[in-house]
């Protein structure tokens, strides 16, 4: 059976971005293998996708550790890809391009490499939604039609069933080592405040590291319903298709929600350009400040209603 392979890494809002190539790749290549190779942490959503036949871990080694290149590099080149589709377009797979066509001038290629079977220029002033992009590169390699991101098979355990209506998702944490991409959680506790002041629940998602974030949220608002370290990514899906909207800093859960169906207002700051990696979704809107400490309460509740009113218009406007 011939094999396919399709490289992935980087964080979850990229990954859930490119669920839409993924279903493209799974119904062009029908009754081939296709292989995933992504990193530990998305291997299990990868599996429930249902796109992908096998996942295989890259455990990113440096340079220098030639012990575990060569094991990743036996092991792909155990499966005699006759078509690679790098999705990922970063400087590691340029290295794995050079590495695995080596003595396969054959393998074909779809990515930014220079010289490779269908390649797609990536110039840097290139600002188009890295979506936009992906599409295009899967075009080049004859793939006409990539759907836009669904992420119907992801569900959870019945958790979102039990939260009370109506509500709004707030995540207001952000990767650890990105402070300058998070607003100030005491803003989001102002905003959880006037929520319930409207008949609204606020809840909080997050793990790990937001855990100080959502504290001081729930400290300010203590009808909160604060779910920190509480929630599979499916349950964070299925609270996304019941809530009456969301709003969150650019992370990765943000882009889930927004992908389920969601009205949301994610906010970005000068760290990220949402023109390459906002959110994708039928009611994702973005709210954006050079510093999100510029952001009031005002403001964000001015952005909910405007989401709103787009999506539900016979809806009534926060008062």
């Amino acid at each position: 059976m011939p094999a396919i392979l399709v490289i992935k890494h980087s964080a979850l809002g990229d990954i859930l971005l490119a669920s839409g190539c993924f279903k493209a790749i799974r119904e062009h290549h029908r009754d081939d293998q296709i292989v995933l190779l992504t990193t530990q942490p998305f291997v299990e959503l990868a599996r429930k996708s249902g796109y992908f036949d096998m996942v295989v871990v890259d455990r990113r080694p440096k340079l220098w550790h030639f012990g575990l290149w060569n094991q990743l590099l036996r092991l792909l080149r155990g499966f005699q890809f006759t078509r690679v589709y790098d999705l990922h377009r970063k400087q590691r797979t340029r290295l794995l391009y050079r590495l695995l066509r080596w003595g396969r001038p054959d393998l074909e290629w779809s990515g930014v490499v220079p010289g490779c079977s269908h390649y797609q220029p990536d110039p840097r002033d290139d600002f188009r939604h890295i979506v936009d992009k992906l599409t295009e590169q899967l075009a080049v390699a004859g793939l006409d039609r990539v759907p836009a991101p669904d992420l119907a098979w992801l569900t959870g355990n019945g958790l979102a069933a039990r939260a009370p209506q109506p509500f709004v998702l707030m995540v207001p944490g952000a990767a650890a080592s990105r402070p300058e991409k998070k607003a100030p959680a005491t803003l989001y506790g102002t905003l959880a405040q006037y929520l319930v002041s409207q008949g609204i629940t606020p809840v909080l998602v997050g793990a790990g590291s937001d855990a100080a974030s959502l504290a001081t949220v729930a400290a300010a608002c203590p009808r909160a319903i604060n779910l920190c370290d509480q929630t599979s990514l499916g349950d964070i899906a299925d609270l996304a298709r019941l809530a009456l909207g969301a709003v969150g800093n650019d992370t990765g859960p943000m882009h889930l929600i927004s992908l389920a169906g969601c009205p949301t207002v994610t906010l970005f700051s000068h760290a990220s350009d949402p023109r390459l990696v906002g959110p994708r979704g039928p009611a994702a809107t973005v709210l954006r400040r050079e510093d999100l400490a510029e952001l009031t309460v005002d403001e964000l509740i001015d952005a909910l209603s405007a989401v709103w009113r787009r999506t539900e218009p016979a809806a009534q406007e926060l008062a």
